[in-house]
């Protein structure tokens, strides 16, 4: 019975130490989530600060605030599954202890059993006597051995006694150190709590700000909508040049082709002119079939070397005015002031726009597709350079509080002399 208990309790210990590698393994991928939205915090609050140098009411602040706190509520479930699976590892913990504690009660009572039967047994010609009572010389040497094996269990059990005491001991040392661990872990998670709470405060603050001036707010609004309406035609308008341009030339370059055929038709006079094969002409952005970038989709570098996401593609809801929604043709990037833009891929400047009052656009063409960079002070570039991916395209030009700039960066496709917009959030590394 003894060894089939035994047993089970080494099925039970193998299972928990089991268990504990899997939460190390969960709880070092926790750890690394936890420094890589610690860092995004930390990027996001720096820019804050450079935003709010000048102004109070900047509406970059107020969506970089809004990044923050969500960046903060991911840490905060990071901080609470690293708490449970602290909190696992203790129950785990205690539970050993407990099958260890057990084991030692069990065998210090089988100890005491056989010190019982020893003192019984302590006249020293008891054990003679016992051997040579026996029946016969078969029985002696069987009784020989059942002493000999007593006083090894004996020994034994001491020694089950003793490591069973000393893994107790470290079970203890490192069920401590993981309470402590859960203290620290619930100590951060209170202070994240209370920067959160700072942090929706502020933007209340902003927010009613906002709210005194809701008329002016509104004019600024439909000042950007105009602004952006008039940039998307130019957009338009100078892909579709290309792309009327990029046909002339073809539909020349077939004209001649096909006088060409003419000519040497018109020569010849025999049966193969019902045989001769009409000459295809490949259109160069055919032949650039843009495979390349296609294949990097998702994978494609920032337009700007560092800086935050503060407006994703698509239509959202204004931060400050109610019932009022703006809509992202590409993705906004908050970033240093004056930072550089660059190429995101490699590729041809076909387009270089001066938008009055909003600083200028770069087109850069990659085959079927284009890239489009705005809010650009000054130009590096211009129309019909050559560019490699990461090659600076120009410098950004500083937003209302003069401490920070915004990049606005698309991505459209061209197929059968259409532009498509395209959502560059799924084409850029996140």
């Amino acid at each position: 019975m003894t060894a089939v208990i035994r047993y089970i309790i080494c099925v039970l210990i193998l299972f928990i130490v089991t268990n504990e590698a899997t939460a190390q393994k969960a709880s070092d991928r926790l750890k690394s989530e936890q420094q890589r939205l610690e860092h995004q915090i930390a990027a996001t609050k720096s820019l804050v600060e450079a935003s709010r140098e000048n102004t109070q009411n900047s509406l970059e602040e107020v969506q970089l605030i809004e990044k923050q706190v969500r960046y903060r509520e991911q840490l905060l479930n990071n901080i609470d599954n690293q708490i449970r699976a602290s909190e696992l590892k203790i129950k785990q913990k205690n539970q050993r202890i407990a099958l260890l504690e057990a084991e030692v009660v069990k065998l210090k009572q089988q100890y005491a059993d056989l010190l019982v039967y020893a003192y019984k047994k302590r006249n020293k010609y008891g054990n003679l006597m016992y051997i040579f009572s026996a029946a016969s010389i078969e029985e002696a040497l069987k009784r020989k051995l059942y002493l000999e094996k007593l006083g090894e269990i004996q020994r034994k059990q001491l020694r089950l006694i003793h490591q069973n005491k000393e893994l107790i001991t470290e079970e203890i040392e490192t069920l401590a150190q993981e309470r402590k661990i859960k203290l620290a872990l619930a100590d951060q998670k209170s202070q994240e709590r209370e920067e959160i709470l700072i942090a929706r405060q502020e933007k209340e603050k902003i927010y009613q700000a906002y709210k005194a001036k809701e008329q002016e707010a509104l004019a600024e609004l439909r000042l950007q909508e105009e602004k952006n309406s008039e940039l998307q035609q130019q957009i338009q308008d100078a892909i579709q040049a290309e792309i009327a341009a990029e046909q002339a030339r073809l539909a020349k370059l077939k004209a001649e082709a096909e006088a060409k055929l003419k000519a040497e038709q018109a020569k010849q006079v025999t049966v193969l002119e019902k045989e001769q094969q009409p000459v295809f002409i490949v259109a160069e952005e055919t032949a650039l079939a843009g495979a390349d970038f296609a294949a990097n989709r998702g994978r494609l570098p920032w337009p700007v070397e560092k800086g935050a996401i503060t407006q994703d593609y698509g239509k959202h809801p204004h931060p400050t005015l109610p019932n009022v929604f703006t809509q992202n043709n590409g993705v906004d990037f908050t970033t240093p002031k004056n930072a550089v833009v660059r190429a995101i891929y490699d590729g041809e400047v076909t387009s270089v726009i001066n938008i009055p009052g909003a600083g200028k656009v770069i087109i850069v063409k990659h085959g079927n597709y284009r890239s489009v960079y705005s809010n650009i002070q000054e130009a590096y570039v211009t129309k019909g350079t050559v560019v490699q991916t990461k090659t600076p395209l120009g410098a950004l030009l500083p937003n209302k509080s003069g401490n920070v700039s915004v990049a606005h960066f698309e991505i459209h496709e061209v197929k059968d002399g259409q532009v498509k917009q395209l959502n560059p959030n799924l084409w850029i590394a996140r």
